[in-house]
């Protein structure tokens, strides 16, 4: 079997050593290999600082951003099912049992997504309220102007 021709360039020389001059902007891939290489090497030096800084940043936006999300969803989810009981699916319960434990999960591995989703839990309700009454067809008056559950609590039914 032949190799496969490409038309990206190796990052690493022969010699081992990165070529990092644009790699950030041509294979974002490449380039954390590449960070994770000169870490494990010890190679602080080499070390592309500025993107480095600006991965972290969007990594812990995008941690947060998932939390919301997850939550919202979550929020919803438990709205439609105690204000339209008659209209309960295993859809609904699906969706509340993945969003839950994946939400459990996140929040018990990072005290500081912990401490995010209790901060913006009142903000995150009043936007489930708003997507449950979309759903629902129900006017947002029906559900309470406050979250009626705890954090833990909706986390732990």
């Amino acid at each position: 079997m032949t190799a496969m021709p490409t038309m990206w360039s190796d990052p690493c020389e022969s010699t081992g050593r990165f070529d990092l001059d644009g790699l950030y902007d041509r294979d974002e891939v490449a380039w954390y290999d590449a960070m994770a290489s000169l870490i494990a090497q010890a190679k602080i030096g080499e070390l592309d600082f500025a993107n480095l800084k600006e991965v972290l940043e969007d990594m812990g936006k995008r941690h947060r951003r998932d939390v919301k999300s997850r939550l919202r969803i979550l929020l919803a989810h438990w709205l439609k099912w105690e204000f339209q009981p008659g209209q309960r699916s295993g859809g609904w319960m699906a969706t509340m049992i993945v969003q839950r434990s994946d939400l459990r999960d996140d929040l018990m591995d990072s005290r500081t997504l912990y401490n995010y989703a209790v901060e913006v839990y009142g903000d995150t309700y009043a936007r489930a309220v708003k997507l449950a009454a979309t759903e629902t067809g129900l006017p947002p008056e029906t559900f309470p102007e406050k979250c009626p559950v705890t954090l833990d609590e909706l986390l732990a039914e």
